[in-house]
């Protein structure tokens, strides 16, 4: 893994504790995952670590925008690196599949938002329920 995040920490005035390092090397590893999936990788390493760490932690690694997270349905939000999250989730109600879209797709939608509305908004945060290709050609007569 590359050390920018590290020096990145360093230059903000954040020790790079092994905590710290854990739980982003597991956001990396396991990309969309819920704290509770960050834990358990963690824990393979550092049995110690308890749930309220990772919280802790996912919480100033977003303030510091190196991670960020997304709600892909009515649990915990699933966290994943920043620099790598410029895509919104297509999730389907039937499979659970979560297609990854650019966020490109939602420009005119998002710039309606804005020109109606006032409203800024960043499509990354939150899913879009529907069904997949694959659900839809097995139940065509069934709407989302």
């Amino acid at each position: 893994m590359s050390t920018e995040w590290q020096d990145d920490l360093r230059k903000r005035g954040y020790r790079l504790t092994p905590q710290r390092q854990l739980v982003l090397e597991a956001v990396d590893k396991l990309e969309h995952s819920t704290p509770e999936d960050i834990l358990t990788e963690v824990r393979r390493t550092a049995g110690g670590v308890n749930i309220s760490t990772v919280y802790r932690t996912l919480e100033l690694l977003e303030e510091l925008g190196l991670v960020s997270h997304a709600h892909l349905g009515h649990g915990a939000p699933t966290y994943h690196l920043a620099d790598r999250h410029h895509h919104m989730h297509l999730v389907c109600r039937d499979c659970t599949t979560v297609i990854e879209a650019d966020v490109s797709v939602a420009s005119s939608f998002a710039e309606q938002l804005r020109e109606s509305f006032g409203f800024e908004t960043d499509v990354k945060h939150f899913a879009i329920f529907g069904r997949c290709r694959e659900c839809s050609a097995d139940r065509p007569d069934h709407t989302s």
